[in-house]
């Protein structure tokens, strides 16, 4: 008989670490990530509709276009992500 106890299993919650600490919570996608993904559809898009003649785009207002709608959902994400990450208790300390 072994009188170690057995690992902690990292998928089992509240499961705590050889340290005796919980692992770290999982994080989703970064908003820069998406951010970029939606950038490279949209002028993935937008060069598509381009080259089969629908409509003829003006280069400089679609980077004007896409940088305005990539510093806005960057900025709302980060504000999005801060409001999730502040709603933990706090120790009443400034």
């Amino acid at each position: 008989m072994s009188s170690q106890s057995p690992a902690p299993d990292p998928h089992v919650p509240g499961s705590t670490t050889a340290a005796g600490t919980s692992p770290a919570p999982p994080t989703g996608a970064r908003v820069g990530t998406i951010v970029w993904g939606l950038i490279v559809l949209a002028l993935a898009a937008l060069i598509i509709i381009a080259q089969l003649g629908i409509v003829t785009l003006n280069g400089t207002y679609v980077l004007i276009g896409l940088m305005i709608g990539a510093g806005a959902a960057l900025v709302v994400g980060g504000l999005l992500s801060a409001r999730k990450r502040d709603n933990g208790t706090t120790t009443g300390k400034s």
